[in-house]
C-alpha cells in the first residue's frame, strides 16, 4: 500500500512501461540530455528475472502468474518475440499519419542502427524490393506488402535488450515490480501513484503496450482524454513443415500477404511468420492465446514454420468493444480446451474434432503442447470461412499449405488499444502527457513502438530548449 504521508519522489520525466517505446524514449533522453532525471515505472520484472514456468514437461499450460513474464517486464511483450523489426509504413501501425511517412521511416532506421550497435550486428535485413513473389501473389489473388525486415531472433533480441539495459541502468532510475495505480493531473505536472510510493513529474510518457489496454482505458476516462474505437484481429496460428514456405522465408524471411475473401470480401492476412520456429502460449489479462517465436541460433531451430492467419474486425454503434469481442472468443477457447486448442486442417474441413491419436499420427510434429479439439466450435463461421479460403489461396503459391496434417492452433487474438486522441507530437489534451507505443493504439509493432519513443523524446527536448 502507498504511504500517503510520504513526500512523492520528484523526477523530470516519468515513463510508465519499459517496453520498446519506453526503452527507446529513455535511451534518447539519456543520450541527448544526461542532466535530466528520468524515472521508469514497470509492473513486470527486470530482464534477468523474466521467466515463464511453462517448460513443456512438468508445466505444459499457463498457471496464471501474478505478473506474466511473457507480456510484462523490461523489453515488454517483444522481449521474447522473434525480434522482427519491420521498416515500413504499410503495416505495423499508423505512426506516419501523425509524424509523416519520411520521418517514420527515418526513425525506424535509426532504431535499427541502435539495435545493430547493441548486439544485433550480423543479422540479416530482408526486403521485398525486386522479388518475383509479388507477381506470383498477384496472379493468385494475393497481395504482398512492401517492407524491409530486420530479423534479430528471440536470442539476439534478448542480447540487444541486455546491452541496452547495461547502458541505461546507471543513468535511468528503473522501478521494477512497481505497478502504476493512477495518474493525477496537478497544476504543474502529474502525481503518479504506484505500488511502492508516489512520484511527481512535469512530463509523463505512457508506454504500457497491449497488456495495459484496460488500464489505459481507465486513465483516459479519469483524465477526460478522448478515445476512438479500434479493431481486433482474430484467427489461428498455422504450423507446417518449414520446406513448404522455404522459397518465401529464405528470400524474405517474413512475407506479409493479404487475401480478400470471395464470399464476404473480408481481408485475411499472414502475420508473424517464424521459419524453423516454435508455437507458444501468450497470456493477456488472464486469457490464454497463441503466438510464435523463432531463433537466430541454428541449434534452437525446429523443422517447422509457423505464422498467424488473422481477420480484422471493426465495430461501430451500438457496439464498440472490439477487445471485448475478441476476449469472449478467446475465453470460449480456454473453456473448451483448458487453454489453446490444436486441430489438423484435414479434420477441420471434414467437420470433426482432432484427437490425441490423430495429432500423434500427423506428419507435422507440434511444437506446443495444446489440447486437440474443434476450432469450428470456437471461431465464428465468417472468420473460419475466411481462414479456410486463405489457406487454399496460399496453397497455390506454397503447395502443401492445405495438406491434411497442417496444424491450426487457436485462438490467436491481437488486441489493439483503443486509439487515444493525440496531436502531431503524440501529446494528449493535457500538456506534458504523452502516449506512445502499442498502448496508444497508434503503433502495432516493435519498430513503430520504438520509433514513437524516439520521436516523443526529441519533441520533449525541443520544447524544453525553447522554454529556456
Amino acid at each position: 500500500m502507498i504511504n500517503q504521508d510520504t513526500a512523492p519522489e520528484r523526477t523530470d520525466i516519468a515513463i510508465i512501461g519499459a517496453g520498446p517505446g519506453g526503452i527507446f524514449a529513455a535511451y534518447e533522453l539519456m543520450k541527448k540530455d544526461p542532466s535530466l532525471k528520468v524515472t521508469v515505472l514497470e509492473a513486470g520484472y527486470s530482464l534477468e528475472k523474466r521467466h515463464c514456468p511453462i517448460d513443456g514437461k512438468k508445466i505444459k499450460t499457463c498457471i496464471g502468474c501474478k505478473v506474466c513474464s511473457i507480456m510484462n517486464g523490461f523489453g515488454g511483450a517483444g522481449a521474447f518475440s522473434d525480434g522482427k523489426y519491420n521498416i515500413t509504413n504499410d503495416f505495423g501501425g499508423t505512426l506516419y499519419e501523425y509524424i509523416g511517412r519520411e520521418k517514420a521511416i527515418e526513425l525506424m532506421q535509426y532504431v535499427d542502427d541502435i539495435n545493430m550497435t547493441h548486439g544485433g550486428e550480423g543479422t540479416q535485413l530482408y526486403t521485398t524490393a525486386g522479388t518475383r513473389l509479388r507477381t506470383v501473389c498477384m496472379q493468385n489473388k494475393l497481395q504482398l506488402l512492401e517492407a524491409s525486415v530486420r530479423h534479430l531472433g528471440t536470442d539476439k533480441n534478448y542480447v540487444v535488450l541486455q546491452n541496452l539495459f547495461e547502458e541505461l541502468k546507471d543513468h535511468i532510475d528503473f522501478h521494477f515490480e512497481d505497478r502504476v495505480e493512477s495518474i493525477e493531473k496537478q497544476e504543474n505536472g502529474y502525481l503518479i501513484r504506484h505500488a511502492k510510493g508516489t512520484t511527481f513529474c512535469k512530463t509523463c510518457i505512457i508506454s504500457v503496450g497491449r497488456s495495459g489496454s484496460k488500464w489505459m482505458e481507465k486513465v483516459c476516462a479519469d483524465l477526460g482524454i478522448d478515445t476512438l474505437s479500434n479493431r481486433v484481429d482474430i484467427g489461428v496460428r498455422v504450423e507446417l513443415p518449414a520446406e513448404i514456405f522455404a522459397h518465401i522465408t529464405d528470400e524474405l524471411y517474413e512475407g506479409k500477404i493479404v487475401y480478400r475473401t470471395e464470399k464476404f470480401e473480408d481481408r485475411v492476412r499472414t502475420f508473424c511468420m517464424n521459419p524453423h520456429g516454435i508455437v507458444v502460449n501468450e497470456n493477456t489479462n488472464g486469457i490464454i492465446t497463441v503466438n510464435g517465436h523463432s531463433f537466430e541460433d541454428d541449434s534452437r531451430k525446429t523443422g517447422n514454420t509457423n505464422f498467424a492467419l488473422l481477420v480484422a474486425k471493426h465495430f461501430s454503434e451500438p457496439f464498440k468493444d472490439s477487445n471485448g469481442y475478441g476476449e469472449s472468443i478467446a475465453r470460449l477457447s480456454n473453456m473448451l480446451g483448458g487453454g489453446v486448442i490444436v486441430q489438423r486442417f484435414g479434420d477441420l474441413e471434414r467437420g470433426r474434432r482432432s484427437t490425441e491419436k490423430r495429432i500423434r499420427e500427423s506428419t507435422v510434429r507440434p511444437t506446443l503442447a495444446a489440447t486437440p479439439g474443434d476450432l469450428s466450435l470456437v471461431l465464428p463461421k465468417r472468420i473460419l470461412d475466411g481462414i479456410i479460403e486463405m489457406i487454399h489461396a496460399l496453397d497455390k503459391i506454397a503447395p502443401g499449405t492445405a495438406n491434411d496434417d497442417t496444424l491450426l492452433y487457436g485462438v490467436e487474438v491481437k488486441f489493439y488499444n483503443m486509439e487515444v486522441r493525440l496531436d502531431s507530437d503524440l501529446e494528449t489534451c493535457h500538456k506534458g502527457l504523452y502516449v506512445i507505443g502499442d498502448g496508444s493504439g497508434v503503433t502495432h509493432s516493435l519498430s513503430h513502438a520504438s520509433a514513437s519513443g524516439i520521436y516523443v523524446a526529441d519533441r520533449i527536448l525541443e520544447k524544453r530548449a525553447q522554454a529556456e
